[in-house]
């Protein structure tokens, strides 16, 4: 009798366990197809806004029009809107951005493997201390709640919020390159030359983290299982690692992918500001150009970045919190 419940019990939790991969599975593949459809609608958004600009980037005073013409043939750009948008999805499926208009016998491709290692190297560099001290602010202000920690936190968070950082970088650049000599104020030639933009980049994705962390530690404290927790006789140790960050640190998960894109795209200004040889050079000298064809290749690039990271997040937060994918199955 007791062998027979033993494996009925033992059947019931395989059955629950196939039960839960098969909705995990459902989850990812529905997530998974909204990224495409995200993406292509994202693609094709790009594409037609970018050729309702006024003009064409081989307009100018020393330009014939029989010249322009023909580079215009060349690069395929006299051909019907339509037709361009088919040619720009096959070669975009064969992962192809197409060459640059204005720099001579380089592809986009060429460029965004040049400069994107650096600007994802300055960025994951960034986005390392953000979240790290962005974590550990919010944590300390949670439950150090209206004391001079507390207030220390929010104060370094409302800088973070309050001051861009292109503001920020070039203050660093007066105050600790050039009066007190204590950093390169630009270049990149070791990690010396990559702290200061990687602070002012990463200042405002600290903020955000250490008062959402502040916020959801102060709401999971507050909550009746905590409190219960403490009465069962649980350690504060046991309580704050097991019970508290594994809650709080939810809100926080499901931000990390915007977070992380936002930093890599937001390095162009900084990038810029401190010399440094990334992928937003060739951004904005694609946008003095007038080179559609990089302007389109390194929007898309970065827009593909963000949607999959987003992506990469919600299976992550549907394989920590269980209950995201089980709403989303009865939906």
């Amino acid at each position: 009798m007791m062998r027979s419940l033993g494996l009925s019990e033992q059947a019931h939790g395989a059955r629950d366990r196939g039960k839960g991969v098969g909705v995990l599975g459902r989850y990812i593949l529905r997530r998974f197809g909204l990224m495409l459809a995200a993406l292509w609608v994202i693609v094709t958004a790009t594409f037609f806004l970018m050729h309702a600009i006024p003009g064409d980037p081989f307009l100018g005073e020393k330009v014939t029009e029989a010249i322009r013409q023909n580079m215009l043939r060349k690069y395929g750009l006299d051909k019907p809107l339509w037709e361009q948008y088919v040619i720009y999805l096959g070669n975009l499926l064969r992962g192809d951005f197409g060459t640059s208009l204005k720099m001579l016998h380089r592809s986009v491709n060429d460029m965004i493997r040049d400069g994107f290692p650096v600007s994802a190297l300055l960025g994951l560099e960034a986005l390392a201390y953000a979240v790290t001290l962005g974590l550990l602010l919010g944590t300390l202000a949670g439950f150090q709640h209206n004391t001079w920690v507390d207030y220390l936190a929010m104060f370094v968070a409302l800088i973070g919020i309050s001051v861009p950082g292109f503001i920020m970088g070039s203050l660093m650049q007066y105050v600790i390159g050039l009066k007190l000599g204590w950093l390169p104020i630009a270049r990149w030639e070791g990690f010396k030359y990559t702290i200061m933009p990687a602070t002012a980049l990463g200042l405002g994705t600290l903020a955000v983290v250490a008062r959402m962390m502040r916020t959801s530690v102060l709401d999971v404290t507050s909550q009746d299982y905590i409190k219960t927790a403490k009465a069962k006789g649980l350690s504060q140790r046991e309580i704050v690692f097991r019970h508290v960050l594994r809650n709080a640190i939810l809100p926080v998960v499901t931000i990390l992918g915007p977070l992380t894109a936002g930093i890599v795209t937001g390095s162009f200004v900084i990038e810029q500001i401190f010399g440094i040889p990334g992928l937003g050079k060739y951004y904005v000298q694609s946008i003095f150009n007038r080179d559609y064809t990089l302007i389109l290749g390194t929007t898309i690039f970065y827009a593909v970045l963000l949607v999959f990271l987003n992506f990469l997040v919600d299976v992550a937060y549907g394989i920590v919190d269980p209950r995201i994918r089980l709403m989303r199955s009865k939906e």
